[in-house]
């Protein structure tokens, strides 16, 4: 088959490869500890559930705008005005079928090809498979283990160019669970407003965060006009299947994203949109507790991966990942990533599938019962330990 040059540039999201390598292993009667999925264990809360249900049955099974139901983008609107203080109206938003088409829309949106967007390394992989896509230059900011995995923002200021579009941050992050500082962030919005560059802010695990307060560098001075928030259900509500994101971003921007949208999936289904509205203006008990349960088995598996000798592991502040460092054990990550599936049965990511500087760290979520991860870093143990 001849494809298009451009499929050539497209890349992939590992965490669904290895997955789909455990689930083959499985079927040959081998358990198999799943770290590597970034997807809450938990179901989704029984409010949402019932409210689709109730949608089904009062026939929100029909087109709605592109940009998502009016009702709908007014409540995100107020719900993120009220979260990051800043003032948003629905004409802001674009809702999307899953948070991933707010990247792929904003970056086809506002960067032509040849120009550049520096991007987090490592960092979520589709990040450098869009930009990459559409035919401009990535450029990868390396997020250091001795700064907490947060960004040097010298760094920062010397990978700025002529060509600079947008500079994508996230926060907490995938995959280290890293947290930006307020002084990061106000030395970035500085960069951005000086250089005219806008910012797309994944703030998708703005809810699981360990201790103090989310911050968008949206609601810093000069930043509301050129940032595009990025948020959605997945993680925060247990909803990956669902399918369901948003955008907060300039109306004119929003128009564009929506115009994309129309020409992509038409619109995201009227009856999770009205579930989302329920999840929304319900109290969060049950963001909350599963929260606290993350907190609980992100202390068993920072303290577990550090008895293990050759590994040495930071304690994430958000998110639900961990990001070890296994440089003394001598092996490629990519390669301890395959050994450690098929000799020990535990399914975890290579620190590569985020980008080239992840070489020599792993990842692993704790979003499994902690007897499941106490089983797992028993096994990695037994395996390192026959190393």
């Amino acid at each position: 088959m001849k494809l298009a040059n451009r499929m050539s540039r497209l890349g992939t999201e590992t965490a669904f490869v290895v997955l789909a390598k455990a689930k083959e292993i499985e079927k040959k009667g081998v358990e198999v500890i799943h770290l590597e999925i970034g997807e809450p264990d938990f179901d989704t809360p029984k409010n949402i559930i019932d409210e689709a249900i109730n949608a089904l049955n009062n026939h929100w099974t029909h087109y709605g705008p592109s940009a998502g139901l009016p009702e709908f983008r007014q409540t995100i609107a107020e719900h993120v005005s009220s979260s990051r203080g800043i003032k948003v109206g629905s004409e802001n938003v674009v809702v999307t079928p899953g948070a991933k088409p707010i990247m792929f829309y904003s970056i086809l949106a506002l960067v032509n090809e040849g120009e550049e967007v520096i991007y987090p390394n490592p960092g979520f992989p589709i990040y450098e498979s869009v930009i990459n896509f559409i035919g401009a230059k990535p450029v990868p900011i390396k997020m250091r283990e001795e700064k907490q995995f947060r960004l040097d923002v010298d760094e920062l200021i010397s990978l700025v160019s002529p060509k600079t579009r947008m500079i994508i941050i996230n926060s907490p992050q995938n995959p280290t669970g890293s947290i930006l500082t307020e002084e990061d962030l106000k030395a970035i919005a500085e960069i951005a407003t000086k250089h005219d560059i806008y910012v797309l802010s994944d703030e998708i695990y703005s809810c699981i965060i360990y201790k103090g307060r989310h911050h968008s560098i949206a609601s810093l001075p000069g930043m509301l006009e050129r940032t595009i928030i990025l948020d959605g259900y997945s993680k925060t509500y247990a909803m990956t299947g669902w399918r369901l994101g948003y955008g907060i971003m300039p109306s004119g921007l929003a128009d564009q994203v929506a115009k994309l949208q129309t020409n992509c999936t038409s619109c995201t289904a009227s009856f999770t949109q009205r579930a989302g509205m329920r999840a929304l203006k319900d109290d969060q008990s049950a963001v909350e507790r599963m929260v606290a349960e993350f907190k609980k088995r992100r202390e068993v598996i920072v303290e577990g991966l550090n008895k293990i000798k050759g590994i040495e592991c930071q304690m994430p502040e958000g998110a639900f990942y961990v990001f070890p460092n296994v440089k003394k054990l001598g092996i490629k990550s990519g390669q301890l990533e395959d050994r450690i599936l098929s000799e020990a049965g535990v399914a975890v990511l290579s620190g590569t599938a985020f980008g080239a500087y992840g070489e020599g760290y792993l990842r692993l979520s704790y979003a499994n019962s902690i007897d499941n991860i106490l089983k797992g870093l028993s096994r990695i143990a037994d395996f390192i330990e026959k190393l």
